[in-house]
């Protein structure tokens, strides 16, 4: 995402190592500002997916046409988004169908993919065929599945943006701790989750593969501690986090620098699912728009 992603790194031979790649987009179309965005949610009864439901059915520009899901087919997905009124959209279980009918419409089209990792490639592919670019938001995503889905582009000339993070607040904390990196010797990552899934989490990875290879070495006096205490390294540059799992605490992240005499911290937080809602919308409109690049950023 051109204001919403940030640099992404891989593991090789037990380093982290930068990717020449980034956010998956193929565009040759520039579509006229006044064309409605006609915008497929796939996974929408998850969280996620009904907050994005009523967050597109509100936005200017834009209507929902389609919400795939295999749970609640039939409902309503405005009901089941606690709208106030009904969308008359139900849910269906049929990608192929819903993305023929925008097609016969020839109307601008978009699908958001929040489903899992195993299905994000042939989702793409399939609304690809129908001539609709994508906006992916699986955080779990294999950096090996978004090689593949920016080949894919390239070659069917088509848009795709794969999305580490749609939070606006972590992009900005992160594009402060980059700056920050440069003048601290020393750095430690603190979050806190509601669940221990996956951590440290995708965002202390991101915060570290940021500040990692800038030529700087993070706690050099107890580095090569082995010590439990002191949380886990992540790269080899020093970079280390610590893991909270508080059920009932909102998910944070701070990134806490020192230098002699003073601490600079940097926190975000992130209350509710709506967070992500402003980085989506952004998201909808700048991948129908880009000129014709394929990378993961």
């Amino acid at each position: 995402m051109v204001t919403l992603c940030h640099s992404a790194h891989t593991r090789t031979s037990g380093k982290i190592a930068r990717r020449n790649a980034a956010k998956v987009f193929c565009s040759t179309q520039m579509p006229p500002s006044q064309s409605t965005i006609k915008v497929v949610i796939i996974g929408a009864t998850k969280e996620i997916g009904r907050t994005a439901i009523a967050a597109v059915s509100k936005a200017r520009g834009m209507e929902l046409a389609g919400a795939i899901d295999s749970q609640c087919i039939g409902l309503d997905a405005g009901e089941i988004s606690g709208m106030e009124e009904a969308l008359e959209i139900p849910v269906l279980n049929d990608l192929t169908m819903v993305l023929g009918s925008i097609a016969q419409s020839r109307a601008t089209g978009v699908v958001v993919d929040f489903s899992e990792p195993s299905t994000v490639y042939d989702n793409v592919k399939q609304a690809a065929a129908f001539g609709l670019n994508s906006v992916v938001y699986v955080p779990k995503i294999e950096l090996d599945t978004v090689t593949e889905l920016s080949a894919f582009c390239e070659k069917a000339s088509m848009g795709c943006l794969v999305a580490p993070t749609l939070s606006i607040g972590s992009v900005l904390l992160q594009q402060a701790a980059i700056q920050a990196s440069f003048h601290y010797n020393n750095v430690e990552i603190v979050e806190s989750r509601p669940n221990p899934s996956d951590l440290p989490s995708q965002d202390a990875i991101q915060i570290a593969n940021n500040i990692t290879d800038l030529g700087q070495i993070y706690n050099r006096e107890d580095m090569d501690s082995d010590n439990p205490a002191r949380g886990q390294i992540l790269g080899e540059d020093g970079v280390r986090v610590h893991s909270m799992v508080l059920p009932g605490l909102a998910s944070s992240t701070s990134i806490n620098f020192s230098g002699p005499g003073e601490i600079y911290t940097l926190r975000h937080d992130a209350t509710t699912v709506q967070c992500l809602m402003p980085g989506l919308i952004l998201a909808i409109r700048k991948v129908i728009r880009l000129k014709p690049k394929c990378y993961y950023d």
